[in-house]
């Protein structure tokens, strides 16, 4: 008697059917990692910019400042052209002197060619992922609150 050789059509459903729930695992995964990223981008960015604008008050000894529009969720720097664009569903905040915020909901950041600077905090916050950048008046040092755990 010959014996069959082969996999039946169950065998081969089965392996069909634990590749697909692996891919789909996997996606879901890339999907959460692909949001956090962009929010790790956004945060070095935003960063840069502001470390950009104090250096650059010291080097032309002129006031530098970064705008933050927190209704277009924007930001630009006063001496560059480009415009700076942050997704739109995340939520950014700040704590600065009310004499920093517009009627159009422009907070402003001033680096003054001392050093120092007019100070605040920058939240961004996207879902469950959050955020915070300090700038010290005093000093005019950038910097990123450490994560709490």
């Amino acid at each position: 008697m010959r014996s069959a050789r082969g996999f039946s059509l169950i065998e081969l459903a089965l392996v069909l059917f634990i590749v697909v729930i692996g891919f789909a695992a996997v996606g879901i995964n890339i999907a959460t990692g692909n949001q956090t990223s962009q929010m790790k981008a956004s945060v070095r960015d935003m960063l840069s910019a502001l470390r950009y604008a104090r250096g650059q008050a010291l080097i032309s000894r002129k006031e530098t400042v970064v705008a933050i529009d927190l209704a277009e969720n924007q930001y630009t720097v006063s001496n560059r052209d480009k415009v700076f664009h942050l997704d739109k569903d995340m939520e950014v905040t700040m704590v600065i002197a009310q004499d920093e915020l517009d009627e159009n909901e422009v907070g402003k950041i001033r680096f003054y060619p001392d050093g120092s600077s007019s100070g605040g905090r920058i939240t961004l916050e996207w879902g469950e992922l959050a955020e915070e950048i300090n700038i010290n008046w005093l000093s005019g040092q950038v910097s990123l609150k450490p994560e709490q755990e």
